[in-house]
């Protein structure tokens, strides 16, 4: 006979979300702060492993997906009682401006709707104020996923993770990228790119599942790649808006994208990326965003 679920009181579910969070929000280092009822304010300490360009300093965008769309789950665990597993249906995050280099990043993260299969959310990344915010997202959830539940099934301790570490490739594509090194990203002959499996981008470790954010951190990170290799661009485009559109669970398999340009102007670049597994033509994961094109060099626009 199978064991009803244990409800928890408000105050264990915090703690459960506290201990329990994925494999790769425990060693990004990111913390639930406060709380409360469907409401979540969690912290990002500032690691040079996160900077996605070391001539500016400026975290990767990448980062700052993967901690919103973990501070959004947050908030939808906190709207509900602990017994249902969560996964990410679509997020949109839309940058404000870049981070400054060196300073933490704080979240503050809303599930204001609740259905019986969906939970809304929206967030607010920032550094100083949240009047001034670094990213905006808004996302949805499904609730009862799947049958495992992390804040029950799992242990507090994770003592096999390894840690987020850069190594050194100072000819490679991503040399000035270390949180690109970091997830191991590399560009095929093909011209598409691959995330190699590791135990560091988990988010469900019970499944276990690829971290939604390092799906979504791998999109961005290919679109950034291959519009900038399309275009001939020497300066990386800066990303505007980004929505990923979650399809399919990412297995522990290696991870291949491309990208595509939808429409090209002047200063703004349209775009659409899939990522997938063992087939092509059934994407775990897309999606469709807008960059700015940083002017040449001697030829700034007026």
């Amino acid at each position: 006979m199978s064991r009803s679920p244990t409800i928890l009181s408000f105050e264990d579910l915090a703690e459960a979300i506290k201990g329990r969070r994925s494999d790769y929000g425990q060693i990004s280092g990111l913390q639930l702060d406060r709380f409360a009822p469907r409401e979540a304010w969690s912290s990002l300490p500032y690691r040079p492993v996160f900077v996605g360009d070391t001539e500016t300093g400026v975290l990767h965008g990448g980062v700052v997906t993967a901690m919103l769309d973990e501070s959004c789950g947050m908030a939808v665990q906190l709207a509900l009682d602990g017994t249902s597993a969560i996964a990410t249906l679509d997020l949109r995050i839309d940058y404000q401006k870049p981070a400054t280099p060196g300073l933490d990043i704080k979240a503050h993260s809303v599930c204001y709707r609740t259905t019986r299969s969906i939970a809304f959310v929206r967030s607010t990344a920032y550094q100083e104020s949240e009047d001034d915010p670094v990213a905006t997202a808004t996302a949805c959830f499904m609730i009862g996923a799947n049958r495992t539940n992390m804040l029950a099934d799992r242990r507090m301790d994770s003592p096999g993770i390894p840690r987020l570490e850069a190594p050194d490739d100072p000819e490679g594509p991503f040399a000035n990228s270390p949180f690109a090194r970091c997830l191991g990203i590399r560009v095929n002959d093909d011209g598409t790119l691959t995330m190699p499996f590791s135990p560091k981008i988990i988010g469900n470790p019970i499944l276990p599942a690829i971290h939604g954010g390092m799906t979504g951190a791998f999109l961005e990170t290919t679109a950034i790649f291959g519009v900038a290799r399309e275009l001939g661009a020497t300066a990386l485009p800066k990303p505007i808006g980004l929505t990923v559109n979650y399809l399919r669970s990412g297995r522990a398999l290696d991870t291949f994208a491309n990208v595509s340009i939808v429409k090209q102007g002047r200063r703004i670049v349209a775009f659409e990326a899939r990522a997938w597994q063992d087939d092509a033509n059934k994407p775990i994961a897309t999606a469709f965003g807008h960059f700015m094109l940083r002017p040449t060099p001697g030829n700034d626009e007026e």
